[in-house]
């Protein structure tokens, strides 16, 4: 059993090996959890499959995908979803790094999720699709305070408000971009976004939980992220989503100015 399913593993690998290494990207965080189904191969195929499917269908089908595979005990679940902000080409990169990295980090668990600044992936034995997801998540903190910190939290509520506000809206793709001067020389940048399996309603509620909890992860830090499974929200003081402005110095994070948190109940 054990070297089927390191066959079956080398095969998604291989599958998604065609891209590019200059399209590489590095993972932000993951969380595996359950029970390791690396020694059953029946869902270890469905596993694959599934994986296999969300890269096809999230690469050409604007960015979001959901699928299904096996019967009985041996059904996976899978999302995976592109930041509605990045170019086809990157989403396609992200879902490829995505599906062999969180085989690598998570070796088949039964509760594997995995995020990347461009996408995030997941998949479970338990149908997960259209449910509300905050239990568990990868919080980005930047390392560096702002002075004057109550004015500065005030305003990055007001960019977030702003933020959720359009991706909660019908239409919106489940994806808010906004950006607000803070200072004659300082703009603070804001993105939220949903998964597309959630309705405006309950995309809402998601947003809300995640942006309640800045106070007490991300004080009055030059930047932070959370990401949840079904919601992720971020600000900075500098461009970070797409069209980047012509001074951007990267849309990618650098990890070592932020300090991580993985969260889960």
């Amino acid at each position: 059993m054990a070297f089927s399913s390191k066959a079956c593993r080398c095969l998604v690998l291989m599958s998604f090996a065609l891209l590019p290494l200059s399209m590489a990207m590095d993972s932000i965080g993951s969380y595996c959890s359950g029970n390791s189904l690396a020694g059953n191969s029946k869902a270890v195929a469905s596993i694959n499959s599934v994986l296999t499917d969300l890269v096809a269908k999230g690469s050409t089908g604007g960015g979001f995908a959901t699928s299904s595979a096996g019967k009985a005990n041996n059904v996976i679940y899978g999302l995976a979803q592109c930041r509605g902000d990045v170019s086809t080409s990157d989403c396609q990169a992200c879902l490829a790094s995505a599906a062999n990295q969180i085989l690598t980090s998570c070796n088949y668990q039964s509760d594997s999720r995995i995020w990347y600044d461009y996408c995030f992936m997941r998949f479970e034995n338990e149908n997960f699709i259209g449910q509300t997801d905050t239990d568990a998540g990868v919080i980005l903190v930047n390392v560096q305070a702002m002075d004057n910190g109550k004015a500065f939290q005030k305003a990055v509520g007001k960019v977030m408000g702003k933020a959720t506000s359009q991706a909660s809206q019908a239409g919106s793709g489940g994806l808010g971009r906004t950006k607000d001067q803070y200072t004659p020389f300082i703009n603070i940048y804001g993105l939220a976004q949903c998964t597309q399996d959630l309705s405006p309603l309950a995309c809402a509620q998601c947003l809300s939980t995640a942006v309640s909890r800045f106070g007490q992860y991300c004080g009055a830090q030059q930047g932070c992220q959370i990401n949840y499974s079904s919601c992720r929200v971020r600000y900075e003081i500098y461009p970070f989503y797409f069209p980047l402005a012509t001074s951007a110095r990267s849309a990618t994070t650098d990890m070592t100015k932020y300090t991580k948190i993985v969260v889960h109940r």
